[in-house]
């Protein structure tokens, strides 16, 4: 990405539209936010080929479910976050970001937005256009957010 679309790219991800996202999100029960966290590192999960990623999402949702506790959701998370840092490719290192962040939800309603935020982040290093793929990915997750608040009313 330039230095322009760099500049552009950080717009999209501090603008009104991700308060707009944090303020549906907080209006999501727990579980329903893990759910949606996992969905969005699920989307860019084929940027990593590490187990971690892959578990730390399916922690989340094992959370969201009740299956597991926070202990093992968080213990996900810091693997994933591990495999971050492992990482060489930047999408890759995105990816598990977004996975991190989706199990540490279970933990940390904050944490929610993450997986948001580096899905943007690994699809625009992904993208032959970063502001497009961006955008679309935002977009998306409105929209899902809309759906899921739709179905809780």
């Amino acid at each position: 990405m330039n230095a322009k679309n760099a500049s552009i790219g950080s717009m999209i991800l501090h603008d009104g539209d991700r308060d707009a996202l944090v303020a549906m999100i907080v209006r999501l029960d727990r579980p329903t936010q893990g759910r949606f966290a996992a969905e969005c590192a699920e989307r860019v999960l084929r940027f990593t080929d590490d187990p971690r990623a892959g578990a730390a999402i399916a922690a989340a949702r094992a959370w969201a479910d009740g299956a597991i506790r926070v202990g093992p959701a968080r213990s996900a998370a810091i693997a994933a976050h591990a495999a971050a840092r492992e990482a060489t490719a930047p999408k890759a290192v995105y990816a598990c970001r977004a996975a991190g962040h989706a199990a540490a939800t279970a933990h940390a309603a904050g944490h929610a937005i993450g997986p948001c935020d580096y899905a943007l982040k690994a699809l625009a290093a992904d993208a032959e256009d970063p502001i497009m793929a961006m955008l679309a990915e935002r977009r998306w997750q409105k929209h899902r957010l809309e759906e899921l608040l739709g179905s809780d009313t």
